[in-house]
């Protein structure tokens, strides 16, 4: 492969932030899916808070039904699978076809779901097919600079989101290990002090999430 554009580098990092954003979104979101149904005291403004997205919605039961599927949100599920799909289809030849058709069918198990009455099978089919096209990339894009591009953002969206949710610091550590090789490998540009304050900050005893969360922000 040739040297990568600017343009091209930018696709290849949202991709991947955007894909690890659909797919951590939708893991908490499933995990807490019955627990919202069943609960007396609602939840889901918390994860609004705690996820920096505005509280729109009148209650659990229209967060529950309009967060994975309105399209006309910004925010929802379904956006940032949308905005997935729109940076692999302009990297089809940098990703191959196959790797995208994970991402194709990732967006027709999300309308599927979207006309579902029970829609927790079709969203664990997203996650699975968001899994196999990062297998895939692994598996069949011979450059190991768009590869690391992807991760890049892969793995810096996942702390950014881990924190937010207030996740352990032993979870935050084990993907900060796994985040810093990828930037420094990306090619992409990247601040050292930013990655070193990153690393003492998630072994830090007392966790800091909004300084964590700043930093990673601001790491590319």
């Amino acid at each position: 492969m040739g040297i990568i554009s600017v343009e091209q580098a930018d696709h290849l990092y949202w991709l991947g932030r955007y894909t690890e954003r659909v797919y951590t979104t939708l893991r908490f979101y499933s995990k807490s899916f019955d627990e919202m149904i069943d609960e007396t005291i609602d939840s889901y403004q918390k994860f609004c808070e705690s996820i920096d997205i505005p509280n729109i919605y009148a209650s659990k039961e229209d967060f529950i039904s309009r967060y994975p599927f309105d399209a006309q949100n910004p925010d929802s599920i379904i956006s940032n699978l949308n905005r997935a799909y729109d940076n692999a289809i302009v990297l089809r030849e940098s990703i191959g076809s196959e790797a995208l058709s994970y991402i194709q069918l990732a967006m027709y198990d999300m309308n599927k779901a979207a006309l579902s009455s029970s829609p927790l099978i079709e969203l664990q089919y997203i996650m699975d097919h968001i899994l196999s096209f990062w297998g895939i990339a692994d598996d069949q894009i011979d450059s190991e600079q768009i590869r690391n591009m992807i991760k890049a953002g892969k793995r810096i969206e996942r702390i950014d989101l881990y924190a937010r949710l207030g996740v352990s610091g032993k979870e935050l550590i084990r993907e900060v290990c796994r985040m810093v090789p990828r930037v420094e490998r990306s090619g992409l540009h990247y601040d050292t002090a930013k990655l070193e304050e990153i690393k003492g900050l998630v072994e830090h005893p007392v966790l800091d999430y909004y300084k964590i969360v700043s930093n990673v922000e601001a790491v590319i």
